[in-house]
C-alpha cells in the first residue's frame, strides 16, 4: 500500500480536537432535539391538534405519517449539505444545517393549529417537517466526518463516538421538556403548552452556532485539498461509481438498530399511553432514563471497538435487538413500569449504543476523502427512509391490523435484523483503516495509489 506523500502531518492540536468534538455533540444534540420533541409531539398531542376529524387511532397514524415525511428528504439533505461538505468544506455545511433546523423548529411552535386554520394547518406542518429532515439530513454525515478525520486510527471509534451522544441527548431534552410540559394541564398542552419545547429550541441553536463558528477544517480535509485530492466535480456520482457496494452496506447495518430505536423511543410512548393506559410521564421517564443510560454506553462500545474490532460489537448490537423484539412488548404489556423501563433501557442503552456508537467510525472508514461527507450521510440517511423513519407508522398500522395486539411489530423487528445482520457479516473489517487512503473501486490518481485490499464485496 502507498500512500500520497503529503499524507504525513503532526497531530493537531488538542485544543482544535476538543472544540471539533464538542461541536459535534452540541451541534447534533440540538438537530436531534429538535427532530426528536417532534416525534415526542406526534405520539402525545399532534393528532388531537392537527388532525381532529380523524379517530384516535387514525389520528395517531396521521401524525405519524408527518413524523415519516422527515426522513424522505433527508437523503436530500445528505446529498446537497454533503456536496457542500466536500466541495467547500465540512466547516459551512454544518453551520447552515444548524441554521436551517432551527428556523423550521421554531416555526413550528408558531403555526396555527387545525382549529384556527383548517386545512392550511397540516399542509404548513408538512412543510416545516421537511425542512427538518433536510437539515438533519446534512448534519450527521458532516459532524461525524469531521470528528473521524481529527481522530487518530487507534482511538477513532472512541472519539468519533462522542457526537453520537447528539441522539440520546437530544431524546433525553425532547422527552424532558414535554414530561415538564405535561405537569401542567391537559388544557394547557393542548392550548399552548405543546409549543413551548420548539421555541426552546432557539436557545440551543444558539449555543451550537456560537461553539459551530469556532472550529477548523479537519487535518485529512486540509491535506486533501493541498494534494488536490478535493477536485471532485460531483461527489454524488462518484459515490454510486465507485462505492455502491459501500452505500448498500451502511443502509443495511442500520435497519434493525434504527427500526428498534424509534420502536423504543417513539412508537412505544404512544402505543403505552393509548392502548396500555400508561401515564404519560412515566412512560416517558422510561426514556429519558435509557437516553442518559446511553450516553455512557456510546463512548464505551466505541471505545470496545477499538480494541477487538467494529464488526464483533456491531454484531453483538444487531443480535441483541433482535433478540428484543418480542420481550420488549412483553415487558410493557405486563403492566409493570418497572419493567417496561428496563426494557426500553435495554432496547436503547446496549442494543442501540452498541451499534449507534460505532456509525461515525463505520461510515467514514467506508468512504474515501474526496466524497466522504456525502457517501457517510447517504448511507444512514437512506436507511432511515426504508427503516427508522417509517417504522412508528408502520408500527401503528401493524397494531391495527392485528386487533391491537404487537405480535405483528416484534415479526417486523426480526425481520429488520435479518437484514442488517446479513449486511454487517458482508461488510470487510474496517477499525484499520487510514482514512489517507482511497479504499474504492476508482483508478488511482496519478501520485495516488488506492489499496482495494479488504475491500467490502
Amino acid at each position: 500500500m502507498t500512500t500520497d506523500p503529503t499524507s504525513t502531518q503532526t497531530s493537531p492540536d488538542p485544543k482544535d480536537v476538543r472544540t471539533a468534538v464538542s461541536s459535534g455533540v452540541i451541534g447534533t444534540a440540538v438537530e436531534y432535539y429538535d427532530f426528536f420533541v417532534y416525534g415526542t409531539a406526534a405520539a402525545l398531542v399532534l393528532n388531537k391538534l392537527f388532525f381532529p376529524t380523524f379517530s384516535p387511532a387514525l389520528g395517531t397514524l396521521a401524525a405519524f405519517a408527518t413524523f415519516a415525511v422527515g426522513f424522505v428528504v433527508r437523503p436530500i439533505g445528505a446529498i446537497v449539505l454533503g456536496h457542500v461538505g466536500d466541495r467547500v468544506g465540512r466547516k459551512k455545511a454544518l453551520v447552515f444545517s444548524l441554521v436551517l433546523m432551527g428556523v423550521a423548529t421554531f416555526a413550528i411552535g408558531l403555526l396555527p393549529t387545525y382549529s384556527t386554520a383548517g386545512v392550511l394547518a397540516p399542509i404548513l406542518l408538512v412543510t416545516l417537517r421537511l425542512v427538518q429532515g433536510l437539515a438533519l439530513g446534512g448534519e450527521w454525515g458532516g459532524a461525524t466526518v469531521l470528528a473521524s478525520e481529527y481522530a487518530s486510527r487507534g482511538n477513532r471509534g472512541f472519539l468519533a463516538s462522542f457526537v453520537q451522544l447528539g441522539s440520546p441527548l437530544g431524546l433525553l431534552m425532547s422527552s424532558g421538556a414535554f414530561a415538564l410540559v405535561g405537569l401542567g394541564s391537559d388544557e394547557f398542552v393542548q392550548s399552548w403548552g405543546w409549543r413551548i419545547p420548539f421555541l426552546a429550541s432557539a436557545v440551543l441553536v444558539a449555543i451550537g452556532l456560537y461553539i459551530r463558528v469556532r472550529i477548523m477544517e479537519s487535518p485529512e480535509f486540509r491535506r486533501a485539498t493541498a494534494a488536490g485530492e478535493m477536485s471532485t466535480r460531483a461527489p454524488l456520482v462518484e459515490v454510486f461509481r465507485y462505492s455502491w457496494q459501500q452505500v448498500l452496506i451502511a443502509i443495511g447495518i442500520r435497519f434493525v438498530p434504527d427500526i428498534g430505536f424509534y420502536m423504543a423511543a417513539t412508537f412505544l410512548v404512544s402505543y403505552a399511553t393509548t392502548s396500555m393506559n400508561y401515564p404519560r410521564g412515566a412512560i416517558l421517564t422510561c426514556v429519558m432514563v435509557a437516553a442518559a443510560i446511553e450516553l455512557f454506553t456510546i463512548p464505551l462500545f466505541g471505545r470496545l471497538s477499538d480494541r477487538v474490532g467494529r464488526k464483533k460489537v456491531y454484531i453483538f448490537g444487531v443480535v441483541a435487538m433482535t433478540a428484543l423484539a418480542f420481550p420488549l412488548f412483553a415487558l410493557l404489556e405486563s403492566g409493570s413500569i418497572f419493567l417496561t423501563g428496563v426494557g426500553v433501557t435495554l432496547a436503547l442503552a446496549v442494543a442501540h449504543a452498541s451499534t449507534w456508537g460505532l456509525s461515525a467510525a463505520i461510515n467514514s472508514e467506508l468512504f474515501p476523502t474526496r466524497y466522504r461527507t456525502t457517501g457517510a450521510g447517504l448511507g444512514l440517511n437512506v436507511s432511515n427512509i426504508v427503516g427508522g423513519g417509517p417504522a412508528p407508522l408502520i408500527a401503528s398500522a401493524l397494531v391495527i391490523s392485528a386487533g391491537g395486539g404487537s405480535w405483528l411489530v416484534s415479526l417486523y423487528i426480526v425481520a429488520a435484523g435479518v437484514i442488517s445482520l446479513i449486511a454487517i457479516v458482508s461488510m470487510a473489517e474496517t477499525s484499520g483503516r487510514d482514512l489517507a487512503e482511497d479504499y474504492s473501486r476508482r483508478t488511482a490518481p496519478t501520485g495516488f495509489t488506492p489499496e482495494v485490499r479488504g475491500q467490502a464485496l
